[in-house]
């Protein structure tokens, strides 16, 4: 490249990257973006859980409905249904609403060697997004780290009927006061093509994943 194009190209990029360590100014420029999209939804509360219960069973997901008494047989029906019997939990985990007689071991920053040896991992969940079908965990209590939910071959998720929103910014909306804490968003069972379109599960994650909707009185008081 002729010397003259180079400096061109580089002094361009110094001039776009000028203000790169301007917080005050960045937050000026994104407060700044015009915000055109739908940002609320108009679905009911009962229209939002049916549109993310379609979605999830569109992904090949399993969606069991509820009340905080049964979840300790909803979680064992769904590990049983794998014969599921070394099982990972996070740091902090409701222990109370774990079905009594399981192997159950707590994630405590365990290897990939370590974490490669359970065959389901059971967790909480932040919240869910109905329009895209998608689950969000955040390093917080109950929910635990991304890889202690990668590794295993069953992700069985508890989500309360209440932390269901209809969109994308409403959910980013709501995950505002912990922004600083690592996200991992789950749409499905992990699932990849290759080049023939020869479709394979459980590559970049689970095979399987059971979602305990959980609603009713004493939802809030349980997790």
């Amino acid at each position: 490249m002729p010397a003259d194009a180079r400096s061109t190209i580089l002094a361009a990029i110094r001039s776009a990257n000028g203000h790169a360590t301007d917080l005050r100014f960045a937050e000026s420029q994104y407060a700044n973006i015009p915000r055109t999209y739908t940002q609320d939804s108009s679905l009911s509360r009962e229209e939002a859980i049916a549109l993310l219960t379609e979605r999830l069973i569109d992904y090949n997901a399993q969606v069991v409905p509820c009340t905080a008494g049964q979840i300790p047989s909803a979680i064992r029906s769904a590990l049983e249904h794998h014969s599921a019997h070394r099982i990972l939990v996070p740091a902090d985990f409701p222990s109370e609403i774990l079905p009594g007689a399981l192997d159950v071991t707590t994630d405590n920053n365990l290897s990939p060697t370590e974490l490669d040896r359970f065959e389901a991992a059971v967790t909480l969940c932040t919240l869910a997004i109905a329009e895209t079908g998608t689950l969000v965990l955040q390093g917080l209590p109950g929910q635990g780290r991304r890889a202690a939910t990668l590794v295993p071959d069953v992700h069985v998720c508890i989500l309360r009927a209440d932390d269901v929103v209809a969109t994308v910014p409403e959910a980013f909306s709501r995950l505002a006061p912990n922004a600083t804490q690592p996200l991992t968003f789950v749409s499905g069972p992990s699932a990849t093509a290759d080049i023939e379109m020869t479709r394979i599960k459980g590559v970049h994650g689970p095979r399987f994943l059971h979602i305990l909707l959980l609603d009713g009185a004493g939802a809030n008081e349980s997790l």
